[in-house]
């Protein structure tokens, strides 16, 4: 019976059915130490980003805002949604019987979470390697930078940064691991094995859309660069590659317009490639418009009246500067706050639109690319490796814009309407401000109990008695005003009016009132009291404002009202022999016969009726009422129109027709002013 009953045990260890349940108790061991190792691990990372988080991020104070900002990306978002991961994976410890199915289902709930922050981190993880390789650049800031890691993290060694930057690339890259190998602990009949399939598959396809997110963040950030080139600059990327792919594209675009070959139609991202361009209208139509603003509200808190003499005693005028002065120092100077809240913000957002803008565009050249591979595919059968790596470029930049171009234009345009109610609340305070200062100061003005209307009738009955009495203080000023003179000739001019004299006649001559820079390639620059031939009264387009002119040497246009007619004085032998004919007598001015200019004439007094302005040394500066000594009553050449004066012990020459004479006789040859 002892033998019988100690052969019984062994002889059922060695049966089919012994054999199985030990598998089978095998298989269980290993499941729970697999799930043991999956929590006890995400335990461990999620401790690792807290330190990376709090500590780490809090003790490098010396490195930019912005270089923090890329070094660890989002990952309070990665902690975030491990928290909850592993609070809900330590509740499935309480449940053992069905604490594998319930992994399974845990990981399928949060794959989208898993997959939405983990592609943001993934996706900067190469720039924050490229800060990396620039601190062990900087031998000192590198080493601070690895005392920090190494005082927090001994375990880091001298990988530092790159050791904690890595970490979470690991962690969802060994995901789709650990649940294979629970997967692979698990009785193929059991309930939770079909889950777990579904959820190393999910973590798998996360993994894989990760990927793909990060080749094509990498492809847009290669085109999404906006570069201000020269002409120059550009002519220098030239190439016989380059200029290859343009000609190509635009013969594919050729070919679509003329129909010989079908444009591919995308409807999805043509409707959010409209609303992205109705998106940027908008902001650059407001940006304009707040430009426009500032300038303004700019331009009038630069004009103070109250800080004028207006040269008006006490009364209202007192009360109204001080009100000005009150507002202006007080409630408008508040309003620059626009410059913060509005404009900053608003040109913020249109810089962040340009790197899109450039996208959609490269988005067209790597469209044409396509859509000549595709034909060559067809009609072929196979594709270069280069050809391959276009349509694979296309296919990155037109998925990453179907999918992040509705976030976009939401954003832009919650932004927009942001910064548009900060600007209407701002000038709602400004509005509010303003009453809230002029209550008091309006009440003390003798026209604060006049009612609306009542105001502005005295204020349109004021406005026209003071315009009347502006218009005849015009009339009035006009009628004293003496007769326009005509402007002296330059010295060296006479020879150049008398072959334009010669040429086309009198009523043809005209004088430049002041000085004309021309602006445009056809425009003349000419010196005030040049003389001119008038061609044609209006430019080719019709305006009447430019005329076109000849100097004798060149000819062009000049402002016609910069133009008088030059009134041709006769000199002595033209006189005594034929005149000019004339067609309107405005145009020649009969003057008696002069006498004869002595050829040293005597010293002589006289007085400047206007100013003068020297243009040259030959000339001399006058004022009004100054008192002059005319030595010469002509010019070198003997034209009576300049004369050589001494004022101020200086000489040079004047306009004769600027002076007038003192008391005394002189036989001066020149004609006074009437």
């Amino acid at each position: 019976m002892a033998e019988h009953g100690s052969d019984e045990p062994s002889s059922r260890a060695g049966s089919p059915d012994g054999e199985g349940r030990v598998s089978a108790d095998r298989l269980l061991l290993h499941q729970r130490l697999a799930v043991r190792e999956l929590i006890d691990t995400e335990l461990s990372y999620l401790r690792m980003l807290r330190l990376c988080a709090s500590d780490i991020r809090s003790r490098l104070q010396q490195l930019p805002q912005g270089d923090l900002d890329v070094l660890f990306s989002n990952i309070d978002d990665v902690i975030q949604v491990n928290s909850r991961f592993l609070h809900d994976l330590q509740e499935t410890a309480s449940r053992e019987e069905e604490q594998v199915h319930l992994i399974g289902n845990l990981f399928l709930e949060f794959q989208e979470e898993l997959e939405r922050v983990y592609k943001v981190y993934c996706a900067s993880y190469d720039q924050a390697l490229l800060l990396v390789e620039t601190y062990r650049k900087e031998p000192e800031l590198q080493r601070e930078v690895q005392s920090i890691i190494e005082a927090v993290v001994p375990q880091a060694g001298p990988s530092g940064l790159s050791f904690l930057l890595v970490i979470p690339l690991q962690r969802i890259t060994k995901y789709p691991l650990l649940l294979q190998k629970i997967l692979e602990n698990t009785v193929p009949d059991a309930s939770a094995y079909p889950v777990l399939q579904r959820a190393v598959c999910a973590l798998q396809d996360v993994n894989t859309n990760i990927n793909e997110y990060k080749r094509r963040k990498e492809v847009a950030s290669k085109y999404t660069k906006v570069e201000q080139l020269t002409l120059r600059e550009r002519l220098a990327r030239l190439n016989t590659h380059t200029l290859s792919k343009k000609t190509t594209r635009l013969s594919q675009l050729l070919k679509q317009e003329a129909g010989l070959v079908p444009r591919t139609e995308d409807k999805e991202f043509d409707d959010l490639e409209e609303r992205f361009h109705w998106v940027s209208l908008c902001v650059t139509e407001m940006r304009n418009n707040v430009a426009v603003y500032r300038d303004n509200l700019e331009a009038f808190l630069r004009f103070r009246p109250q800080e004028y003499d207006l040269d008006i005693p006490g009364g209202p005028v007192v009360q109204y500067c001080s009100l000005m002065r009150d507002l202006q120092l007080q409630a408008f100077l508040q309003f620059q706050r626009l410059e913060g809240l509005v404009w900053q913000p608003l040109c913020s957002l249109a810089k962040a639109l340009a790197g899109p803008q450039n996208l959609i565009k490269k988005r067209l050249d790597k469209l044409l690319d396509f859509e000549r591979v595709e034909e060559k595919l067809l009609e072929v059968g196979s594709v270069t490796y280069e050809e391959q790596e276009a349509r694979h470029t296309y296919q990155a930049l037109n998925s990453l814009l179907v999918a992040e171009l509705p976030q976009l234009n939401q954003l832009a345009v919650r932004w927009l309407g942001q910064i548009l109610c900060t600007f209407v609340g701002l000038q709602r305070d400004l509005a509010q401000q303003v009453l809230q200062r002029a209550e008091g100061s309006l009440a003390q003005l003798p026209h604060y109990h006049l009612s609306e209307p009542a105001f502005r009738k005295l204020v349109e009955d004021t406005l026209g008695q003071t315009g009347h009495q502006l218009r005849s203080f015009q009339e009035n000023f006009e009628k004293v005003l003496p007769p326009p003179t005509t402007q002296p000739l330059l010295p060296g001019a006479e020879r150049q009016v008398q072959a334009l004299l010669s040429r086309y006649g009198p009523e043809k001559l005209y004088q430049v009132t002041s000085n004309v820079s021309g602006a445009g390639t056809l425009d003349l620059t000419l010196l005030r009291g040049q003389i001119v031939a008038l061609l044609q009264n209006k430019d080719t387009k019709g305006n009447s404002s430019r005329w076109l002119v000849d100097t004798g040497g060149h000819r062009g246009y000049v402002p016609a009202g910069k133009l008088e007619l030059y009134r041709v004085i006769p000199s002595q032998e033209e006189v005594k022999g034929q005149e000019w004919p004339h067609k309107d007598s405005r145009h020649l001015t009969p003057e008696p016969t002069p006498a004869p200019v002595p050829s040293v004439p005597a010293v002589t007094q006289a007085v400047a009726v206007y100013p003068f302005v020297a243009r040259s040394s030959h000339e001399v500066s006058l004022q009004a009422g100054q008192l002059v000594t005319v030595l010469e009553a002509q010019d070198k050449k003997g034209n009576p129109e300049w004369s050589l004066v001494e004022v101020n012990e200086q000489r040079g020459y004047v306009p004769s027709s600027f002076l007038a004479r003192a008391l005394g006789p002189a036989p001066w040859g020149w004609s006074l002013p009437s």
